[in-house]
């Protein structure tokens, strides 16, 4: 069974930082584009950042550049969400997907087929 876990969310005050990690077990996804949505109360799923097989390209939205770090470790099968300069608008449930098929990262949710449950990040103000 394939499961993709989120963690490392919480409340943090505006201008502070958080790590979220996703680690997966039941295959492994190295050769597969990774990516980080995110959800706020009443909104659309949108997309954060995505990163390729290797590590060697990532996507990012224009609302987190410069901000937020994707990165991943092949060897442990984990993939982290460094976010940086928080602001109260980044408060939303943060998920963590897999496509399956695709080895470069993409921005649409479509093209992601596995998806962890998600952590709630809170941004205080």
């Amino acid at each position: 069974q394939v499961q993709l876990v989120e963690s490392g969310g919480g409340l943090v005050q505006a201008g502070g930082s958080l790590r979220l990690s996703c680690a997966a077990s039941g295959r492994t996804f190295s050769s597969n584009a990774m990516g980080w949505f995110r959800q706020a109360q009443g909104k659309e799923r949108e997309f954060v950042a995505a990163i390729s097989w290797r590590g060697g390209v990532t996507s990012y939205a224009d609302s987190v550049k410069g901000r937020f770090t994707v990165s991943r470790d092949n060897a442990n099968n984990t993939v982290y969400l460094q976010m940086n300069s928080l602001k109260p608008e980044d408060t939303a449930v943060y998920y963590c997907a897999a496509d399956s098929v695709n080895s470069y990262p993409r921005r649409q949710r479509s093209y992601y087929d596995y998806w962890g449950q998600g952590t709630q990040v809170t941004v205080s103000s």
